[in-house]
């Protein structure tokens, strides 16, 4: 688990699951309110930090297997309201409390979570904003987008990130559904180089925007 704390927000960053997903706690210490980001395996390790605090929300990114595998273990255990885009409530194990749309805010506390739909890696896929931090499920990853099925998606997760993601302030941390954090600054270096150059009108699936 990584710890971090900007003296507004805390964020517990929490490897689970046999799919290498983060699962968040994102804290407002002064009134020790949370929100709950995805719910992926190993949901006790979520669960011991969460409990600690007042739930307000338990937000999921996409709908994607790996995200769901902890969802009724979690639900169950932190008696709190589940939100997801209304385009994919019908694949939770359970009917969402509340859908989440483009613009929408969850206070915690003191602090303001923004709702950003960005679709792309799925149709309803969402990144939720607090501050200069950005959880961006399967969206944005270091080095490149989320995993696209057809070249139209990935049309559409470039233009998601350029015009969501990337007029964010440069300083903005941005914390993945898997793996490591970045930056936008960095995201916006790398994307730099991807727009350089020509690419073939079918590309999807994996890409890395320097190598592709």
């Amino acid at each position: 688990m990584t710890l971090y704390y900007s003296g507004h927000v805390l964020i517990h960053k929490i490897p689970m699951g046999a799919y290498g997903n983060n699962g968040y706690v994102v804290i407002d210490p002064v009134s020790n309110q949370s929100v709950v980001i995805d719910t992926p395996g190993e949901p006790e390790k979520l669960v011991a930090i969460a409990m600690a605090t007042e739930v307000k929300a338990i937000v999921i990114t996409h709908t994607h297997f790996d995200h769901l595998v902890g969802f009724e273990a979690i639900r169950s255990a932190l008696d709190a309201p589940v939100a997801v885009n209304q385009s994919e409530a019908a694949n939770l194990p359970l009917d969402p409390d509340f859908f989440l749309a483009d613009g929408d805010v969850i206070e915690i506390g003191e602090q303001r979570l923004e709702i950003l739909n960005t679709p792309g890696h799925t149709t309803g896929s969402s990144c939720f904003r607090i501050g200069e931090h950005l959880f961006s499920g399967d969206t944005l990853f270091p080095g490149g987008p989320g995993r696209t099925r057809t070249p139209a998606d990935f049309r559409q997760i470039v233009d998601t990130i350029k015009t969501k993601l990337l007029v964010l302030p440069k300083g903005t941390t941005v914390y993945p559904g898997h793996g490591d954090t970045t930056t936008i600054s960095d995201v916006g270096r790398e994307f730099a180089v991807f727009t350089s150059k020509s690419h073939p009108i079918d590309l999807h699936g994996d890409v890395r925007w320097e190598d592709s």
